[in-house]
């Protein structure tokens, strides 16, 4: 499966015993299963045994497309060196670093084509010293069989080497392209494929922000290594993702994720951790399908493994996840991780646990909360080096929180005064937080989108105002119509509302909660505060 121990083989196979000198020149790229070859590449030389050979070999060949060399490996046949016509081709393979008579005469060099099963891949050259006999036709029987092996060898490995730079293209693409910036929690993440087979896992995190200035953390591993693993794993971080969005607690996420894992009709099961990080009010939620419990670290730098009810695996079936609410102090960090971390053949999962604390508290300067990337260094320490078993997913958060008197909220009764109302309460806010520059359009904004929600509540519209490095507004209404843009006719009375939030406002959106629906929209700070 390695093209390289290969190749080194071959080399141990060859010389001393059959061959002096052993020159092995590849085709740059090399051609992979039924792919069209068109023109000949460039052969280079790729191993060279022993390496302090008398004669030298030519370090790139450009054979002509109808030369000889061309027809000679496409032939698939050994032949000897001096062969009538062939002087050439000697000449190409060898090239001019070779003083005159250096090449031994007589039947002392064989050109052996390396034919996979459908391409040409390259060619070895042995050649015999002046002090052994010339090489025979039955050598030419040897030097076939090694060609033919040693060929079948480099087209499995080369195989092998797509297959698996595919797969694991296939899990960095389900995996997070980059981390989310959401007010109140600082993120980083690590992924470590593991390094005793080119198969992929189903390791994967996640980082989704919710509405108020939430945002869910998640951590999973599909059992086993294989595409099938990648797959699944990329139809539950799908499915995960979905039912975030739905705003549902952590608990209900890993039911209905475990429902949706038993339709799948698949036989592998997975681990799945989610928390959720409410930086206003300093919470964690968390829930657990059978995944190592999460650790965190606090700001005076001990360690804290969190424990989390363990439900049964998704896909086992069977529910019974609990969600545990925790306080969040600022400055603490929560590390998610999978269990490639902490499991080896050499411990179990809570020695691994152990150990881990104890490079996070070992590398804890005093008071000093680390960054999460450097804690995600920390919790690796010399594995990233090392032979691994599994691969290895890490989610560090940093738990920064929103300071209360950055946030504003308020309770409105959906009545036809409640704009009004909104207008005035934020009017005060903004005031108070010194942007008086944002009074008139803001005000315009939330009386826009409140006046729509109090069109369809029936229960009463939360008013939200947030200062972090923008200016966030939020209205929550207990109903589920989602209000759409239209162009409004110059004869109607109404549908421009959603049309000025989205020209005065810098990003606006809808998101569907599990009691209604929740219309934000941000505008940016005064550059003087901004920063």
């Amino acid at each position: 499966m390695n093209l390289d121990e290969t190749l080194a083989e071959l080399c141990r196979a060859a010389v001393p015993a059959f061959a002096d000198t052993a020159f092995v020149h590849l085709y740059t790229p090399l051609p992979v299963g039924d792919e069209s070859t068109g023109d000949p590449g460039v052969l280079r030389l790729h191993t060279t045994a022993p390496d302090a050979a008398t004669v030298q070999a030519a370090d790139a060949v450009q054979p002509a497309a109808d030369g000889l060399l061309t027809k000679l490996l496409r032939a698939g046949r050994p032949v000897f060196g001096n062969t009538p016509g062939l002087r050439s081709v000697v000449a190409e393979l060898l090239g001019v670093a070779n003083a005159p008579g250096a090449v031994p005469p007589g039947r002392r060099l064989i050109i052996a084509p390396l034919h996979g099963r459908s391409h040409v891949m390259g060619s070895v050259v042995l050649i015999r010293g002046p002090g052994r006999p010339d090489f025979t036709y039955d050598d030419l029987l040897v030097a076939s069989q090694l060609a033919t092996h040693t060929a079948l060898g480099i087209h499995k490995a080369v195989l092998y080497a797509r297959e698996a730079a595919v797969a694991d293209a296939l899990q960095r693409t389900m995996l997070p392209a980059s981390l989310p910036e959401p007010t109140g929690v600082r993120l980083a993440s690590r992924y470590l494929p593991s390094s005793r087979t080119a198969q992929v896992g189903g390791d994967w995190y996640d980082a989704i922000p919710l509405p108020g200035n939430r945002v869910a953390l998640v951590i999973g591993d599909v059992m086993g290594h294989s595409m099938t693993s990648a797959a699944i794993m990329g139809q539950l971080r799908t499915i995960v993702q979905t039912l975030a969005g739905l705003d549902l607690s952590p608990d209900e996420i890993l039911h209905h994720l475990d429902e949706q894992a038993e339709r799948l009709g698949s036989e592998h099961t997975a681990t799945c951790l989610y928390a959720m990080y409410d930086p206003v009010l300093h919470r964690l939620l968390m829930s657990n399908a059978g995944h190592p419990p999460p650790v965190l670290l606090h700001p005076d730098g001990g360690t804290e493994v969190v424990r989390v009810p363990p439900g049964a695996p998704i896909g086992v079936g069977g529910g019974g996840f609990e969600s545990v609410e925790m306080h969040a102090p600022a400055g603490a960090t929560l590390l998610l991780y999978t269990d490639g971390l902490v499991e080896s053949r050499d411990s179990d999962v809570m020695t691994g646990v152990e150990q881990l604390c104890a490079r996070l508290r070992a590398g804890a300067p005093g008071t000093t909360t680390p960054a999460p990337e450097e804690l995600c260094d920390r919790a690796l320490g010399t594995l990233g080096a090392g032979d691994r078993d599994d691969d290895i997913a890490l989610l560090a958060a940093r738990f920064e929180g929103i300071l209360p008197d950055t946030v504003a909220y308020w309770y409105l009764a959906p009545r036809p005064q409640t704009a009004g109302q909104a207008r005035r309460l934020t009017r005060r806010t903004l005031r108070q937080w010194g942007l008086e520059s944002l009074l008139e359009s803001t005000e315009l904004l939330v009386s826009e989108v409140v006046a729509n929600a109090v069109r369809f509540a029936g229960r009463p519209i939360t008013l939200r105002l947030l200062r972090a490095d923008v200016l966030r507004c939020e209205v929550e209404d207990d109903s589920t119509v989602v209000p759409r843009m239209r162009h409004a006719r110059l004869s109607d009375e109404g549908g421009r509302g959603l049309f000025l939030v989205d020209q005065l406002a810098q990003r606006w959106g809808v998101t569907r909660v599990s009691t209604g629906k929740v219309v934000w929209f941000e505008q940016p700070l005064p550059r003087d505060l901004a920063a």
